[in-house]
């Protein structure tokens, strides 16, 4: 069974950069040919995807996100990373990490999720 952990700080400032990790237990991140996906929620609103790092590092980012998203990985600890520079208040969401069976942030093609963090960005 494939479980997958957020972890990372709850409250973020404006202008700061958003680090969040993503433990994977249960199977590896380097796998072929899965990938594994960012996506958050903001309050009130429907799911965003972010961006996506596949079994072979290679990443994808949302176009809307692009310049301020970035996601790495750490095979030895099997976790991925998601690094979202210069917030601001509208990036307080629950942000979670799933796995991403097409490696192309379709929601509905993704099967196993982080149960989320609240991410809230504020003074």
């Amino acid at each position: 069974q494939v479980q997958l952990q957020e972890s990372g700080p709850g409250l973020v400032k404006p202008s700061q950069t958003l680090s969040l990790s993503c433990t994977v237990t249960g199977g590896s991140i380097t796998t072929k040919y899965y990938a594994w996906s960012w996506i958050r929620q903001p309050p009130g609103k429907g799911l965003e995807w972010m961006g996506v790092i596949a079994y072979d590092g290679s990443t994808y980012y949302s176009p809307s996100l692009k310049s301020r998203t970035s996601i790495s990985r750490d095979t030895s600890k099997n976790q991925f990373s998601l690094q979202l520079s210069s917030v601001i208040p509208e990036d307080t969401a629950v942000y979670y990490c799933a796995r991403d069976l097409a490696g192309k942030g379709v929601v509905t093609l993704f099967d196993y999720w982080g149960q989320g963090t609240q991410v809230t960005v504020s003074s």
